[in-house]
């Protein structure tokens, strides 16, 4: 198993998160997101974590382990804050304007 997989995702208090055997949603005051599960890792909720476990004994299995682990991480925040970006322009002598695109 990865080293990612072993840290289980905490889940906020105003996130939901519905796990089935094929899929697992997360909806959130920021919206609804879902993603099919393969057989090759099992998930857990224990209170509000989600924990990752391999369930076949296969090297696609313990690259998935961390990678589905990274996913979950990222609805469950997608969800609950959002994501953002920011931007430090450092140096002299350069003019530098933001543009909203469309």
């Amino acid at each position: 198993m990865s080293r990612v997989a072993k840290n289980p995702v905490a889940i906020p208090a105003k996130v939901e998160v519905v796990l089935s055997a094929a899929n697992i949603a997360v909806s959130g005051p920021l919206g609804k997101l879902s993603l099919p599960l393969t057989g090759d890792v099992a998930l857990e909720r224990d209170g509000d974590n989600i924990t990752f476990a391999v369930a076949r004994d296969t090297q696609h299995a313990r690259a998935m382990s961390g990678t589905l682990r990274a996913l979950v991480f990222n609805m469950v925040t997608g969800v609950s804050t959002g994501f953002t970006r920011k931007l430090n322009l450092v140096g002299v002598g350069y003019k530098a304007q933001a543009q909203v695109l469309p």
